[in-house]
């Protein structure tokens, strides 16, 4: 019988004695498309996008994990387009090491509501499918967790108080509405993400049951989509102009290309401009959709 160390050696070992030196190759295959719903702690932690476990990633951003030593967090030199074109390609179950980690807590992985420390959105996927060839959103480390860490890296430390509070907020409702939109697909084939603020921005695209995060072009576009409500229910309409200074003077972003989501940024002008009032906007519209165009940046 197995030791129990190695999950891929036990579930072998009913088939043949741990004795046996040329074992047979056993196939399983794991499709389950039910996405489970994440757990209040994770929500607004760039974690819950990504958990830079595997030394590949590592290797490439240089960012800082217990498992692998990093000691810096470099995505500030390296161009976004690095990241996602080798997120493309990337398959993040040539780790042995980390798939050996996750397969060995997948129970704790793929339940609603997990705890476990090792637990994100691209970890939960990876256990859900294993052997079938689905691979987890490129979104998740490609635009996900790469925005989240650098500006809370970044920017974050440069805000007023009422700034810092946005960014917090903003980043949690950037979650709650993939939480929102994946849940609703498990439901249907309609994925409504409604903006409080503005009704009219509220988001709604088709997206076949089961499958918006198998998908990762759509999810991509359901992600990005969800963005402007995100910004604009934090309350970025509320910020001083030294703070919309400040974001709309970040470092230019690399470009995604999704028009439509560009499209429906500018569209929001229009709507934070008739709550602001016709004398404060006139004054602070500049600044506000400056701010708005770098935060929408990378989806023209």
């Amino acid at each position: 019988m197995s030791n129990g160390k190695d999950i891929l050696t036990r579930s072998t070992s009913i088939h043949t004695p741990d004795s046996h030196k040329n074992r047979p190759v056993v196939q399983h295959k794991i499709c389950n498309p039910i996405v489970p719903a994440a757990s209040e702690s994770i929500i607004g932690k760039c974690e819950f996008y990504y958990r830079p476990l595997h030394e590949e990633y590592v290797k490439k951003t240089g960012v800082s994990t217990r498992e692998y030593g990093g000691t810096a967090l470099n995505f500030s030199i390296i161009p976004l387009r690095v990241i996602t074109g080798w997120a493309l390609k990337w398959n993040p179950w040539q780790d042995v090491k980390v798939v050996s980690k996750l397969l060995l807590n997948r129970d704790k992985l793929i339940v609603a509501n997990s705890s476990d420390e090792n637990w994100s959105r691209h970890a939960s996927f990876m256990m859900r499918h294993i052997g079938c060839d689905h691979q987890p959103p490129d979104y998740y480390i490609g635009y996900g967790y790469y925005y989240c860490s650098i500006y809370g890296d970044k920017l974050l430390p440069q805000l007023s108080p009422a700034g810092k509070k946005w960014l917090e907020n903003g980043r949690r409702l950037l979650q709650r509405n993939m939480e929102i939109g994946l849940q609703k697909n498990m439901g249907g084939g309609v994925v409504v993400v409604p903006c409080k603020r503005y009704p009219n921005q509220t988001v709604e695209m088709d997206a076949p049951r089961h499958e918006l995060e198998l998908d990762s072009d759509k999810f991509r576009a359901f992600a990005f989509a969800t963005h402007v409500p995100a910004y604009l229910d934090a309350g970025l309409a509320d910020l001083p102009i030294s703070d919309l200074v400040l974001i709309g003077g970040q470092p230019n972003i690399e470009e995604w290309t999704d028009s439509a989501t560009w499209k429906q940024a500018m569209l929001s002008g229009a709507e934070v401009g008739k709550d602001m009032g016709k004398n404060v906007w006139n004054s602070t519209k500049g600044a506000f959709d400056k701010a708005l165009n770098r935060l929408m940046e990378p989806f023209k």
